[in-house]
């Protein structure tokens, strides 16, 4: 059976609609004669990027267990406080492709939401990248308590864009998201690049 046209967007942020760049971790690891990787290795590790991501840790204080993991014999805790906050200084950029199509989108009429895991800072961080108005809603992981690629994460995402589930298209670059949005019952596409953009357009008649 045909699906059918879906009439409302959910766009990832990170990874689509943010780029970031891939050589700054490298370089602040390399001013700061820390291993290669390490800085995505401790913040990634799931029992500190999950309570990051539901909102039950600020992102400060997420910060604060990266320096404590850095820190320790022959590492100044000074000195790696410095070196998270320079990593952290850089708060990528917008994909100029993706932000033309999500422009499109809501011209057309379609109802976009940004959905995203991500931490408090991201009000902060939509300010600095000029996306407060670039979207209808935004559906953020801290703020619902759960996370992508939770069935309940897409469940409030349809609510938020007041839409059902077989009428939204979900885009994200992350296999386990685009797993979850298919159980909960929406469309999904897996996030390559650019190219990509031709599908969506012809997906969603704009």
């Amino acid at each position: 059976m045909a699906r059918e046209r879906p009439t409302a967007l959910l766009v990832d942020l990170d990874g689509v609609l943010r780029r970031w760049d891939p050589d700054n971790a490298t370089r602040v690891e390399s001013r700061y004669d820390l291993p290669s990787g390490v800085l995505y290795e401790i913040a990634m590790q799931w029992a500190l990027l999950r309570p990051a991501v539901t909102g039950q840790l600020s992102h400060a204080d997420w910060m604060v267990a990266v320096v404590d993991a850095l820190a320790g014999p022959g590492r100044d805790r000074d000195r790696m406080r410095a070196a998270v906050d320079e990593w952290q200084a850089d708060r990528g950029t917008v994909d100029p492709d993706v932000l033309a199509f999500v422009r499109e989108a809501r011209a057309a009429g379609v109802r976009v939401g940004l959905a995203t895991n991500s931490t408090d800072l991201l009000d902060t961080d939509l300010v600095t990248l000029g996306l407060t108005e670039e979207v209808d809603v935004v559906v953020s992981s801290s703020t619902l308590g759960v996370h992508k690629p939770m069935k309940e994460y897409f469940q409030q995402a349809c609510l938020a864009v007041d839409t059902l589930p077989a009428q939204v298209l979900f885009v994200d670059d992350e296999d386990r998201a685009i797993r979850g949005a298919r159980v909960a019952g929406l469309s999904a596409y897996r996030w390559t690049g650019p190219d990509d953009l031709r599908y969506l357009r012809a997906a969603l008649a704009v």
